[in-house]
């Protein structure tokens, strides 16, 4: 395990032998002998007294010691000492274990709660303590560390046996590297060049190239010359390999938990192999623009500011890289890779859960929670068997969701309003009524991160994600930017033709999988303009290689009709009104979608549309701009319409007994496949 030197009862009982120099100081002060030995005593009071298991609780290596003692385990057991790198340090030797076979599994991590005053004034008269209370790592206005206290383990084991043994593997460690600063600069101060060292001995030990890393776990601790000196270590190295900008998300876990010292690189490591698992790249807080000095945008890296997707690269599997770095001149870099390409699990994270109940009655429902709230069991044990043994198809059904902290909370408002003949919120009596029908959106409703929550939960998502193709979830899914300028492009760049209607599509797939998941399906479908795919496939018309197909050469055909595709605007007010204005008006503007009664929509130039709008609020209409690629359902897109006939025909069509309404004529579809 990585622990850094000695542990909290060092210096209470460190101070204890200062005991005869206090009594000098009073002694000479000339206080009575009587007062002496009472103030001593008092002082005696507040300081741990010696006992049996003082001596080795206050070494190190009885972290391991005792984990070793209790489990009976008989293999190598120690602690290292890198300081801040004292986890990758404790790694790098477990590594040797199992390479040399001295071991077939390895317990290993940091370990640090070493937070008292004492280490508060270390860290202050150094100084490196962050005034604002915030750690912000690579930002512009970081001024910082704070320290954390943590105790992070893992195992691991040779990935054959592990795969043999059945065991749950969360990442695969392809190569670490090590080195040390030498005697360029104080033993204290960070390099540059030694970092660089670990980085390049990593990669070469993993036989991977820099270019293949997609996120950088780094040491990342919040102050200006540590992450200066790191980044500086980054660029140089990646620079080597590509030209290409800012492919590879940079991040710290400190931002969230703090500096944890000698167990910090166990939660980067544990934070790499979870993002790797779950496919996800992580957040790191507190970001409001990188560091200017770094020349961030001029190198391989951005800073990851929100959890996102994890697209899968066609050339090679997810990777991820790890660094951790010490007083001492001390640095580790370790290469981690995905096991497995697909997603199976729901990535959840615990925070919030849902308790369901079901019954004949209302008093059924009642006595589920009262025996749910009197259960000492752990609380998501109880509320799983809760959920598995719901009855979607009972009389009388209820489900509570909260965070775990305020479930207890929810449960007893819930109670309290079934047993005063009330319905709480989510309950449900009886056969819903009627048919479910899925209505599909068109262009125009698409947005950056739309969907982002969900994609990151839920393995639907994601593999939609990975059907449709890494630029289209590029698009959906762009790098955070600290820029207005550049949200706004991002947000143009989607709202091309040629990339919102494949990226519509990858979303409304992913929600009707989604909804799948849940036991709904379909008994109608319909979309929206480009939605009309999306109900297609949802039907089981078409399959998921043929929307895809007929999305993209939509988007394309479209977006290829000329430079001035037009616009479109929304107008509140009924059909008739808003026909009597375009007739009047004599311009060319048309009207595309006739929404509801009270909704519609017009086609026309953006000179075209902005003249209408006195026009149309002289009649009391109120129009509202669409951010779309072009005017659809007009004749600035009418030449993508023979060609995208012909394109259809290349694409099988099923047979399907769902039915799904036309958009333009709100018939059904026939049922035969031709």
């Amino acid at each position: 395990l990585g622990v850094t030197g000695t542990l909290e009862l060092v210096v209470p009982l460190g101070a204890r032998l200062g005991h005869p120099m206090w009594r000098k100081a009073l002694k000479e002060s000339g206080l009575k002998d009587e007062l002496v030995d009472e103030v001593m005593s008092r002082i005696a009071a507040d300081y741990v007294p010696w006992q049996e298991n003082s001596f080795p609780g206050l070494l190190g290596n009885v972290v391991a010691g005792r984990i070793a003692n209790r489990l009976d385990l008989h293999g190598t057991n120690c602690v290292v000492d890198a300081a801040c790198a004292s986890t990758l340090s404790a790694a790098h030797l477990a590594f040797l274990e199992l390479q040399t076979g001295q071991a077939d599994m390895v317990i290993t991590g940091g370990v640090d709660t070493f937070n008292d005053i004492f280490m508060y004034m270390c860290f202050s008269k150094t100084p490196a303590l962050s005034p604002s209370g915030k750690i912000r790592p690579f930002d512009a206005d970081s001024d910082g560390t704070l320290i954390g206290e943590g105790l992070g383990m893992v195992v691991f084991k040779r990935l054959e046996d592990a795969e043999r043994d059945g065991d749950r593997i969360y990442s695969v460690i392809r190569g670490v590297g090590t080195s040390s600063d030498g005697k360029e600069k104080a033993v204290y101060a960070p390099f540059s060049p030694g970092q660089a060292r670990a980085l390049r001995r990593a990669y070469e030990n993993a036989g991977v190239s820099p270019r293949t890393i997609e996120m950088v776990e780094a040491h990342g601790t919040g102050t200006k010359v540590g992450d200066v000196v790191e980044f500086e270590a980054l660029k140089g190295v990646y620079a080597e390999v590509s030209e290409d900008k800012q492919w590879c998300a940079l991040g710290s876990v400190k931002s969230q938990i703090g500096h944890t010292k000698a167990a910090a690189g166990s939660a980067g490591l544990i934070k790499a192999s979870l993002a790797l698992h779950n496919k996800v790249f992580p957040p790191t807080i507190n970001i409001q623009k990188p560091n200017p000095k770094m020349g961030m945008e001029d190198s391989a890296f951005y800073i990851n500011t929100i959890a996102r997707p994890w697209v899968s690269h066609p050339e090679h599997p997810r990777r991820a890289g790890l660094s951790s770095f010490g007083f001492g001149g001390s640095n580790f870099h370790l290469v981690l890779e995905e096991y497995g390409a697909a997603r199976n699990e729901i990535a959840w994270d615990g925070s919030v859960e849902i308790a369901a109940f079901s019954g004949a009655d209302k008093s059924s429902l009642i006595n589920g929670i009262k025996s749910l709230l009197k259960d000492d069991r752990p609380l998501a044990a109880v509320l799983w068997e809760s959920r598995q043994s719901f009855d979607s198809k009972a009389g009388h059904r209820l489900v509570v969701p909260a965070s775990v902290d305020d479930m207890t909370d929810a449960l007893q408002k819930a109670l309290t309003k079934l047993e005063a003949g009330e319905e709480p919120e989510y309950y449900g009596a009886g056969k819903a009524e009627g048919k479910l029908g899925y209505i599909f959106p068109g262009q125009g409703s698409q947005y950056v991160n739309m969907g982002r929550e969900l994609a990151c939960v839920f393995p639907e998502f994601l593999q939609s994600l990975e059907e449709t193709g890494r630029d289209i979830a590029q698009a959906i899914f762009p790098r955070p930017v600290f820029d207005k300028e550049e949200e706004k492009e991002q947000q143009a760049f989607l709202t091309g033709t040629d990339k919102a209607q494949p990226a519509l599509g990858i979303m409304e797939r992913g929600y009707f999988h989604l909804l799948e998941r849940f036991g709904l399906a379909p008994e109608a479908t319909a979309g929206h303009s480009y939605g009309e795919l999306s109900a297609l496939y949802a039907a089981g018309v078409i399959d998921s290689e043929g929307l895809v197909a007929l999305s993209r050469e939509r988007g394309r055909l479209m977006a290829s009709q000329g430079d001035d595709l037009g616009t479109m605007m929304a107008v509140k007010g009924s059909v008739e009104a808003v026909e009597k204005v375009l007739k009047e008006s004599g311009t060319k503007v048309v009207l595309a979608n006739k929404n509801s009664r009270e909704q519609c929509v017009l086609s026309g130039s953006a000179e075209d549309l902005e003249a209408l709008v006195p026009v149309l609020k002289k009649a009391k209409l109120r129009g509202i701009p669409i951010k779309v690629g072009a005017a659809f359902h007009s004749s600035y897109v009418a030449g993508a319409r023979d060609p995208f006939l012909k394109f259809a025909g290349s694409v099988k069509f099923n047979k399907s007994d769902v039915p799904v309404y036309a958009n333009k004529t709100a018939a059904l579809y026939p049922k035969s496949a031709k």
